[in-house]
């Protein structure tokens, strides 16, 4: 199989390079508190700001890229210059240009992957998350817009994990949450010994590292069935779920004159991300807890005390803003409703909840971002219509308190199917990132909602492709899964086939689960239809997108119907497509990935061969290696490693891997933290024991997503040629 010298092909034999990074640290995101009941872990360490030397770019990058893309927008508060991400250099990296003018320039010429962005509301520093040899683990940076003053604020040590939050309204210090190390972590480095475990007797030895679960505690906090609640002093109980501290949240001054301030610790943590600050400092907005389960949580900065719990939708971590007044709490919510809403919550003196009011909706549509200026008199509502986007403008937001009646809205023109990203762009202006079926990620200038421009320096349309080959536009398909459930997704047709010849098809299944198949441009499956292969992207049950029933419609062994779903998916595609079904392959990265070992095991006659990438191929060794905090998320999604132990082992495709018959190809990043690289081995090694021909494919230099250029493209070009030979040869 081609490969290069830099990357590792094996047979699943051999180990390929060891993880770097610490597997002890936690994800950008949020969870329960520790005055929700149980002991407070102790803060993590507060960070010290680390200064770098320059290394801010050219004008232009050394290499340039044809097919580039830009995204992640953040502009200066006169909305004059912007701050963005853009891969025109082969990896994603930190940008700012003008409006008005193409003059770009290069901020961190560095090869590490650049992944958020925020320019603060003074104007004098750009904050932005990397992460460091492209894994999982990032830092915090802050520079200032014309490159210099460069300097790591959090997670300069190795292994450390920090994640950006909001700015101050004044500019003054920035949010950051830092993942605390895990305690049973030797002081040298080395991981946990079975002692310092403290495992039960019967939990079954894998290899990677073990984390012991305890219960999910939301369970009784989403039972009460209040949308809105005030917290309970003492709250559900916390059970012992792993001994990593959790993850702290502090202030920072990116100028180095203050001290960090400790905002919250959150105990037992699947994730944390402070939203927003009140203009007063009083209350803070945090969003947290595990994938299926998240809540915006209001705290008060004077005694720590948690005011208020609001269930909010996964998805885009920016859930909401306070008002200039503090008094109404705007969010983004599907609190007791199928699908996400724009609500405004009434909050007393003491940020106590007093009236909840829905001020924007939509019939089967998911309000998806929500974005305000920086004065919170104008909002952006971007709403998932069967996954195209509609943006809409509310201006002004009323200034008195909730309840309000509906707001009136202003629909802006899109040129692209999806929206990515919103930001505003002065006190008049958006700043879209948009994408779409036929083009690469670029970033547009909405003016008062009206005429929607495309920045100079972003891709344009026929940077995205080489010439002579137009990408496909996918047409939408709906069917219905064999317990009746409506399914649907997007039918990418080969070019140059008659309407009637059957086609070679390959299933791909995103992420997530709850993830959603959208119409923006992929060059995975541009490379595809441009060999011929019909490519057919669906909405498992579990995909949002589709209401919170949806989503919810895979837990436990609901899990058995998604994996039923694959298989619909594939025969609908047959007379629908059409695809030929003796040429059919199965495909999907990460929760895909495993949909993809568990369907060439499930379903061995329907599939010809299989591409799984960064998949879970058996659920005891991926709670044993995982992130903890992803093991905190994944129990709900899947099921508890000791009480659904059973479960779990009969959704897990190496427990049925001699079904196994089609030969399959395994794609992992040597850094993965999320998904260890052994899930990917041992399923390979498995097959080959079998008879069956497998290789894996390690990517150097990458984690859990593939960020750098030359890796996509070699990435792309082996999927590809192995789908090719086994679906054509």
């Amino acid at each position: 199989m081609a490969s290069d010298a830099r990357h590792h092909v094996s047979d699943g034999r051999s180990a390929p390079t060891a993880l770097s990074g610490d597997p002890a640290a936690a994800p950008p995101t949020d969870t329960r508190s520790a005055d929700a009941g149980g002991a407070a872990a102790p803060a993590a360490p507060a960070p010290a700001p680390v200064q770098l030397p320059e290394a801010s770019g050219p004008r232009d990058a050394v290499i340039r890229l044809r097919a580039h893309g830009c995204w992640y927008p953040s502009a200066n508060p006169e909305g004059s210059e912007v701050a963005f991400i853009c891969d025109r250099g082969g990896v994603p990296q930190l940008w700012v240009g003008p409006l008005d003018g193409d003059e770009v320039r290069l901020l961190d010429s560095l090869p590490d992957p650049v992944k958020e962005v925020s320019w603060s509301p003074d104007g004098r520093w750009i904050a932005y998350t990397t992460a460091p040899g492209g894994g999982e683990h990032t830092r915090v940076l802050c520079v200032r817009p014309d490159g210099t003053g460069r300097r790591v604020l959090a997670g300069a040590d190795p292994g450390s994990t920090a994640y950006l939050g909001c700015w101050a309204h004044d500019g003054s210090a920035v949010a950051v949450t830092l993942a605390a190390p895990d305690a049973r972590t030797h002081a040298d480095g080395a991981g946990p010994t079975r002692a310092d475990a403290a495992l039960p007797t019967n939990w079954a030895d894998r290899d990677g590292r073990a984390t012991l679960l305890g219960g999910t505690p939301y369970e009784t906090a989403q039972g009460t069935g209040q949308t809105v609640k005030a917290a309970d002093a003492t709250g559900p109980p916390v059970p012992a779920v792993r001994p990593d501290g959790g993850l702290s949240a502090y202030l920072i001054d990116p100028d180095g004159l203050s001290s960090p301030v400790l905002l919250t610790v959150e105990t037992h943590a699947a994730t944390l991300r402070v939203c927003d600050i009140s203009r007063d400092g009083r209350l803070v907005l945090l969003r947290r807890g595990p994938r299926g389960r998240r809540e915006a949580a209001v705290r008060r900065t004077a005694d720590s005390e948690t005011t208020c719990t609001v269930p909010v939708a996964d998805g885009d971590p920016w859930i909401g803003r306070f008002s200039p007044d503090g008094r109404t709490l705007w969010l983004r919510s599907d609190a007791e409703r199928e699908y996400a809403a724009l609500l405004a919550v009434a909050l007393g003196a003491d940020g106590r909840p007093h009236g909840t009011s829905v001020m924007a909706e939509r019939p089967d549509s998911d309000l998806d971002l929500l974005a305000f200026s920086h004065d919170g008199r104008t909002a952006a509502l971007s709403w998932n219509e069967r996954g195209e986007s509609r943006l809409e403008l509310v201006e002004p937001l009323p200034t008195r308190r909730a309840p309000y009646g509906p707001l009136p809205t202003t629909p802006v023109p899109l040129p692209h199917e999806v929206v990515t990203r919103v930001e505003a762009a002065g006190p008049r202006g958006l700043l879209p990132a948009l994408s779409g079926s036929q083009r690469r990620p670029g970033v547009w200038w909405a003016y008062e909602g009206v005429s929607v421009l495309r920045t100079p320096w972003s891709s344009r349309d026929e940077d995205a492709v080489a010439p002579g080959r137009s990408p496909v536009r996918p047409v939408l398909l709906r069917l219905t899964a064999r317990d009746g459930l409506p399914l649907s997704g997007w039918y990418y047709r080969a070019p140059g086939r008659a309407p009637g010849d059957p086609a070679p098809c390959v299933i791909h299944l995103h992420g997530g689960p709850e993830e959603h198949e959208r119409p923006v441009f992929s060059p995975l499956y541009h490379e595809l239809t441009g060999r011929g292969l019909d490519v057919f992207a669906p909405d498992v049950r579990g995909s949002s997108g589709h209401g919170r029933s949806f989503v919810d419609a895979d837990l436990g062994a609901g899990r058995f119907a998604a994996l039923d779903d694959v298989a619909d998916c594939a025969a609908h595609a047959v007379p629908a497509g059409p695809a030929d079904p003796t040429r059919l392959a199965v495909m999907g990265r990460s929760y895909g990935g495993y949909l993809t070992f568990a369907s060439l095991v499930r379903h061995p006659d329907l599939f010809r061969t299989g591409v799984a990438v960064c998949g879970m191929s058996d659920f005891a060794t991926f709670f044993a290696g995982t992130e903890p905090w992803l093991a905190e998320s994944a129990a709900h999604k899947y099921g508890h490693p000791e009480r659904d132990r059973e479960l779990l082992r009969e959704l897990s495709p190496m427990t049925r891997i001699d079904a196994l018959r089609v030969p399959l190809l395994a794609v992992h990043g040597e850094h993965d933290t999320n998904v260890p690289p052994g899930e990917s081995e041992q399923f390979v090694r498995a097959a080959r024991d079998r008879g069956i021909p497998a290789e894996v494919l390690t990517l150097r230099d990458e984690g859990h997503d593939f960020l750098r250029a030359d890796n996509r493209r070699l990435f792309r070009r082996a999927a590809a040629d192995w789908l090719q030979r086994h679906l054509t040869g």
